[in-house]
């Protein structure tokens, strides 16, 4: 008994002295094939710093012909709203796997949109591209019997609907760009009291416009008359939908940041905004070939944490009951790049999007595209999930409505990102590995409303080697049998350009029926460090961590 008192003591003895040693070495360690550094998650669980919708996820559908091309490149082929296949069952099964998936349709045409009236005897011709028309394309039309086979199919895919209506009705373009006047909402009021009268119950919100805000993207209006037009479309609503017991939300203005802009908006918008929602496109055009560089670089990812701020500050010192959306973002502009925006290496900066988002109490992110161009989550012609489908799944299922503050010191080059979990106890931390040449080993230290770090304790310490890279495995806490759920994610062959993901080491691949496959976790003990390998993601389902901002 004595000697194994004092193989104990003389253990637990060393124990800072080794842990000091491995954080010297992590911040002094140099990247190299094969290095492997410890790095440690500090979450503060004291309280949440924001809170996310539970349909948080959201996916695009846009107005592009196959007639749209970027840089000599047509990557749209038949995914417009106009003309996407409705009977295609992978299309169906990608959007029910969320249960629901909020959709918004919308994007740059959604201002040359009319809708169909029946019986005015007036055509309804679809989008014809002309480049001396605004944006390039003349003014298309949407077919009430279109309009009742996407509601349809909306309802059964068990998706909620945002639908971006047409600003630029009524309103004319002068030379300076400005689009002028008062909206005309009479066209928009037909639509939303015909999908009333059917019965189309699928609608979550009405969104006014399409990158008209500051500078605007081909056009743009005034904060003034946007709030005025706001007011219209609430009207409009307020009166369509009395009665209801819950109303659509109202969206607007849709655009890129512009602080003064959004200021004036705000403050002039009336109290009925539910919704200030932004675009992002951060990572500059399609055609960039340094597009990965930037999608690897930890100081371009903070990038847009500013116009987070900003934006959440705003809406803070306003007084308004607004709340912050991403709108649109697809990282790159003009279709995004093909094997790059729709490959394994956009999960790098797609999910830190997600996270960074949270941070600031964006309820709601739309993904540019859920199909269409080169940044669809599915293949523009086969419809079959591509990495970033499954990442957002993932973080779809596991990440719950409370944010908590998340930080990593080890390396630059780890991302981290925390929420309560999803329908379960604990927690589910996020780590995004950035460098293709270091497995970090990740510890997780939390502070409750005491104040007190809570670290895992460390006794006997053995590196046996994983798929995933190499691992301590630490023994001899009373609670060996609590474990951990993780999913890692990695590119097939190590390449980021790959549109093949694995998740535990295995191809992620729907069936002949097109059923997206389980996301099945590995068990992992509560007191292994999670295992981060070069370029991979890890979720990781932590059931015994309890903080009291999750209770």
């Amino acid at each position: 008994m004595r000697s194994q008192y004092l193989l104990i003591t003389c253990v637990c003895f060393w124990l800072p002295l080794v842990s000091f040693i491995i954080s010297v070495a992590s911040q002094k360690s140099t990247t190299g094939p094969g290095n492997v550094i410890e790095g440690n998650v500090f979450i503060n669980g004291t309280t949440s710093i924001g809170r996310i919708d539970d349909d948080f996820v959201c996916a695009t559908l846009d107005w592009w012909p196959p007639e749209k091309c970027d840089y000599g490149t047509c990557s749209w082929g038949r995914d417009s709203l106009l003309n996407l296949d409705l009977n295609n069952i992978k299309f169906l099964n990608a959007i029910k796997a969320f249960s629901p998936l909020k959709i918004r349709l919308g994007g740059t045409l959604q201002d040359k949109v009319i809708y169909e009236r029946t019986g005015n005897g007036q055509p309804c011709d679809p989008f014809v591209k002309n480049n001396s028309e605004f944006l390039g394309f003349s003014q298309g039309c949407l077919p009430m019997s279109r309009w009742d086979e996407l509601s349809v199919f909306f309802k059964k895919a068990g998706a909620v609907v945002v639908f971006g209506l047409n600003e630029i009705s009524g309103k004319t373009i002068d030379s300076q760009g400005s689009a002028v006047g008062a909206w005309n909402s009479s066209n928009a009021e037909s639509l939303i009291r015909y999908t009333v009268n059917n019965g189309y119950k699928i609608i979550r919100g009405w969104e006014l416009g399409n990158e008209l805000s500051g500078n605007g993207i081909g056009a743009r209006v005034s904060a003034d008359q946007y709030a005025s037009d706001i007011n219209s479309l609430q009207n409009v609503v307020q009166n369509i939908y009395a009665g209801f017991k819950v109303k659509p939300q109202i969206v607007a203005p849709g655009g890129f940041f512009d602080a003064t802009w959004f200021t004036e908006f705000i403050k002039k918008a009336p109290k009925s905004l539910q919704v200030v929602s932004h675009h992002i496109y951060n990572l500059g055009p399609g055609v960039d070939d340094h597009l990965i560089e930037k999608i690897l670089d930890p100081s371009s990812l903070d990038s847009t944490s500013q116009t987070f701020s900003s934006l959440q500050s705003i809406l803070k010192n306003s007084g308004t009951q607004a709340v912050a959306w991403v709108g649109e973002a697809g990282g790159a502009y003009n279709s995004g790049h093909n094997l790059v925006t729709n490959a394994f290496v956009f999960s790098f900066w797609y999910l830190d999007q997600l996270g960074m988002a949270s941070s600031f109490d964006t309820k709601t992110y739309c993904r540019q595209t859920l199909v269409g161009g080169n940044y669809g989550l599915l293949n523009t012609s086969t419809f079959a999930p591509n990495p970033d489908y499954y990442s957002v799944l993932l973080w779809h299922r596991l990440m719950g409505n409370k944010v908590l503050s998340t930080r990593f010191s080890g390396t630059n080059k780890i991302r981290a990102y925390a929420h309560c979990s999803k329908k379960t106890k604990g927690i589910t931390l996020l780590l995004i590995n950035l460098d293709g040449n270091t497995t970090v080993q990740a510890r997780v230290s939390t502070e409750n409303n005491s104040g007190v770090t809570k670290n895992s304790s460390m006794h006997e310490i053995q590196i046996p080697r994983t798929r995933f890279g190499t691992m301590h495995r630490v023994r001899g806490s009373k609670r060996v049998n609590d474990t951990r759920k993780e999913y890692h994610l990695t590119a097939k062959d190590g390449d980021l350009h790959s549109q093949t993901m694995l998740l535990n080491g295995k191809i992620l691949n729907i069936d002949s029926s097109g059923l997206i496959p389980p996301l099945i976790p590995i068990d992992v003990n509560q007191l292994d460090p999670i295992i981060v390998a070069p370029f991979s993601i890890v979720f990781a389902q932590i059931p015994y961590i309890k903080l009291s901002a999750c209770n």
